[in-house]
């Protein structure tokens, strides 16, 4: 989520990328949470727990001499209260919980990262800023040196 080379030129890519494997991080976690323990608000708690790893590698990868916007902290938490509020509401039953919850989730988290994604710095200026890092020396590859038999 967070390269900004890839970013800026696959943009629409990375958003739904993005959205997919951030939703269904979300609900098979906190689904798995939930049916396992029974306790309403695991979601949130969960979403909660990611947020604060990712802040903490966001910091890491800062104090390496990245860019503050080089890693996006998706937004888990609001779409998580939708999850832990439809498993409230059909706590009877347990397969509307997973399949009202997903819906939720899957519709309101792409939107919520929609907008903390265009509030991210330039990503094209941001990639002329912080270029790709050039190979070193033993990775580079030889042309093969076609015809020369001599």
């Amino acid at each position: 989520a967070g390269d900004y080379i890839f970013y800026t030129d696959w943009a629409w890519t990375s958003f739904v990328v993005f959205s997919i494997s951030q939703s269904t991080m979300l609900v098979v976690g906190a689904i798995y949470y939930m049916l396992f323990t029974g306790v309403p608000g695991t979601a949130t708690y969960y979403a909660t727990i990611m947020t604060i790893y990712t802040w903490v590698a966001k910091g890491a990868w800062f104090a390496l001499g990245y860019p503050y916007d080089f890693v996006v902290v998706p937004v888990w938490i609001p779409s998580a209260m939708l999850l832990d509020l439809a498993y409230w509401a059909t706590r009877r039953n347990k397969h509307a919980a997973i399949l009202i919850g997903g819906v939720l989730v899957g519709m309101s988290l792409p939107l919520f990262n929609m907008i903390n994604l265009l509030l991210v710095a330039d990503p094209l200026e941001m990639a002329f800023k912080y270029p790709r890092p050039t190979l070193p020396p033993y990775m580079t590859p030889i042309e093969p040196q076609v015809g020369k038999f001599y």
